[in-house]
């Protein structure tokens, strides 16, 4: 029997009044979540909002299988899911149904349901790749496709004088790549910038997962969550994830500039579906 390459764990959802009693060792242990890229495994959280799964796959020797895990219940593991992945690290190989695809840093590659045969592989094992992986149920199979950072919808947003300029990468958007409910965006703020999403916004139709990467190893981000009269906050560190229920603000601010991932899944995929919070609300 060959020896699994993949390790799992779940979250269970927390509703806003739990979260706001929790100390910081609680609120880490229900939403943030580390350890993602190991090298020569595939790392997967399974969470209770909107059955998202959020992991990572760092591969150094033969090539990774995507394989199924206990929770989704079925036989491999896009069976009823589709799944993005995007890579933060070196060149790499994602192949699917017989087919490859080459990613090179910050592309991104979309599978739609029912694909199989899934594997992940890096192009120089002295400088893996690592895909970062977003999975959410599917009712209806779309194509298989890869979007280069060059090719993602951009958007130049903010200033100087909010700390705030930075660009927004939309991978999946209304006129591009189609998808049933994931919705995948890259932010990298510029030089001297370190807020993001502020003023913030709540979104109650959709859960989201933030990926917070390109830190220096002494650098950190203070991520904010919680209802917006009740916030709360969680210090992350690079290449760390957390999650954000629908009930919740999700906005940062870094001790230097960096740049993350947000991804969606729930009711719909309209990016400008949000519930704004004005910055007086705050609390």
């Amino acid at each position: 029997m060959n020896q699994s390459h993949t390790d799992y764990t779940s979250r269970f959802a927390i509703d806003p009044a739990a979260a706001a009693a929790m100390g910081t060792d609680e609120l880490r242990h229900n939403f943030h979540i580390e350890n993602l890229f190991q090298p020569g495994r595939i790392s997967l959280t399974y969470t209770h909002y909107d059955r998202m799964i959020v992991g990572g796959v760092v591969p150094t020797g033969a090539p990774l299988p995507l394989e199924a895990i206990k929770p989704t219940g079925t036989k491999t593991f896009l069976d009823r899911r589709e799944l993005i992945a995007v890579n933060i690290g070196g060149a790499g190989v994602i192949t699917a149904g017989g087919q490859p695809f080459e990613l090179q840093a910050r592309d991104m590659l979309y599978l739609g349901m029912g694909t199989q045969d899934v594997s992940f592989a890096s192009a120089d094992k002295a400088a893996p790749a690592k895909f970062y992986l977003l999975s959410a149920p599917a009712h209806q199979t779309y194509p298989n496709q890869l979007i280069r950072i060059g090719d993602a919808k951009r958007l130049d947003l903010g200033s100087k004088d909010t700390c705030n300029e930075r660009s927004i990468f939309q991978f999946i958007h209304a006129d591009g790549v189609k998808t049933c409910q994931l919705v995948v965006g890259m932010t990298q703020l510029a030089l001297g910038s370190i807020w993001n999403t502020m003023p913030c916004h709540v979104h109650d139709r959709r859960m989201e997962a933030y990926l917070y990467f390109d830190l220096a190893e002494t650098a950190r981000v203070f991520h904010f969550m919680g209802e917006p009269d009740e916030t709360r906050h969680i210090v992350m560190g690079n290449e760390e994830a957390v999650l954000s229920p629908g009930w919740s603000i999700h906005s940062g601010a870094g001790t230097s500039n960096y740049a993350f991932i947000w991804a969606m899944a729930g009711d719909n995929v309209d990016y400008t579906d949000v519930d704004p919070v004005a910055l007086g609300d705050l609390r």
